[in-house]
């Protein structure tokens, strides 16, 4: 079994085929097939098995694909910080990012990359910070940047800002002025949110609790771009980030005023699995976003941490949300 042969195997048990496989690997199609049968044989278990849709998985082929995850990602780092003692940070980092951070951070983060650290490979992938929790615990992506609520879920992370929310509405609602930024006239109207699943509906929850208020969620999208649209069109209300629409703003699609009865704050973090060790690459990435939400929080959209640990991440909770 060597790292070759792992690969492969992820790869197919990813597409579910040899050929797409073959396509991302760049190896034609009868060198994975050999890989594959060579891995089955020293392993002594099938792997997969083929119907009409593709490769599929047999049990044993599952228990190895949840196992080796984090082990070739944490072998191929090694590789990669061994290039990068060079004094050149080399290799691939995998960020998620929940939606409404990605809006405004992703490009300017990609552009800074592409230009100051040429031989890291970096794949962003946009999600629901939960999911993104369990991609990290699988070691399917490196770190997070994810909102912060302390709750059950261990991982290492560090505060990069706050975010205040704001309810917003659709265009000439004139929500500052009907509302006074306060909850109890938001609870007694029609209200888009996501579902209860999500770390954003679960704070407004709690915090509408303590002040004994009942919200009236008419419509839940956990798509950030549909929940954004449904508001726009006057369905109903929603609390979102001043971040997550200065587009919508600045072209007059969208009204917002500040929840300030009760002030509501979220903390932005930079997480990682407690079992990932960070690489040379990835400490590059991350000093990087550093700087990047710097310049978010300059443009007033988002209020940089006041504190900084040492370490990249200080040990911490984290959940998240939309």
């Amino acid at each position: 079994m060597d790292l070759r042969q792992l690969r492969t195997f992820q790869a197919v048990a990813e597409f579910g085929s040899l050929s797409k496989a073959s396509d991302r690997l760049h190896l034609a199609e009868p060198a994975l097939s050999r890989q594959i049968k060579l891995l089955e044989h020293d392993l002594k278990t099938q792997l997969f098995v083929r119907d009409g849709r593709g490769m599929v998985l047999t049990d044993g082929g599952r228990l190895l694909l949840k196992r080796i995850g984090g082990l070739v990602r944490q072998i191929e780092q090694v590789k990669d910080d061994l290039v990068s003692l060079s004094g050149t940070p080399s290799g691939s980092v995998a960020l998620g990012i929940v939606p409404t951070a990605a809006c405004v951070l992703a490009g300017r983060l990609a552009h800074r990359v592409a230009v100051e650290l040429p031989n890291v490979s970096l794949r962003l992938v946009e999600s629901y910070g939960g999911h993104l929790v369990d991609w990290m615990h699988r070691g399917e992506i490196d770190m997070a940047i994810i909102y912060g609520q302390h709750s059950g879920v261990h991982l290492v992370q560090e505060v990069l800002a706050t975010d205040e929310l704001m309810i917003v509405g659709p265009a000439g609602s004139r929500i500052a002025k009907r509302s006074g930024g306060k909850l109890a006239w938001l609870a007694g109207e029609r209200l888009v949110l996501p579902s209860k699943s999500h770390g954003l509906r679960q704070l407004l929850e709690r915090t509408a609790r303590r002040r004994r208020l009942r919200l009236n969620v008419v419509i839940e999208a956990d798509s950030f771009r549909s929940l954004v649209d449904i508001v726009e069109r006057g369905v109903g209300y929603s609390v979102l980030p001043p971040s997550a629409i200065v587009r919508e703003q600045a072209q007059l699609r969208l009204d917002a005023a500040p929840l300030s009865d009760p002030r509501v704050v979220r903390n932005l973090v930079l997480a990682r699995s407690t079992d990932c060790h960070p690489s040379i690459a990835m400490e590059a990435v991350a000093a990087l976003i550093r700087l990047e939400v710097a310049g978010v929080a300059a443009d007033g959209l988002w209020n940089c941490a006041k504190t900084r640990q040492k370490s990249a991440f200080s040990a911490n909770r984290a959940q998240s949300g939309i």
